[in-house]
């Protein structure tokens, strides 16, 4: 169990249940054909890196469910996941285990 979210500064945001902690990389500034895109235009990138984990889903019978991300996954998201939060100027998103769709690499 992860109780603080790291990144190069410490962030003191700590999921519950089943959540987890995502850092959503950043957007191209550049499209494929070479375009650069000015903020309006960028679209929000359905990756993140896995910052902390909740304690899990709690069961009926009092025990707790495991993750299968770990802290410091690369992951892809569905496009409308989680709740966005900023923390220190960084953006982060709240997000429901569910919502992760896989674990890069």
């Amino acid at each position: 169990m992860q109780t603080m979210a790291k990144t190069a500064k410490k962030v003191a945001i700590r999921p519950l249940a089943d959540k987890v902690l995502v850092q959503r990389t950043e957007a191209a500034d550049i499209s494929a054909g070479g375009i650069v895109l000015p903020d309006s235009a960028k679209e929000k990138p359905a990756e993140g890196k896995v910052i902390a984990l909740g304690e899990g889903r709690l069961l009926e019978d009092g025990r707790r469910t495991e993750f299968t991300v770990a802290a410091g996954n690369r992951v892809l998201f569905t496009s409308y996941a989680g709740t966005e939060v900023e923390w220190d100027g960084q953006e982060y998103l709240i997000m429901s285990e569910d919502d992760i769709l896989g674990i890069i690499g």
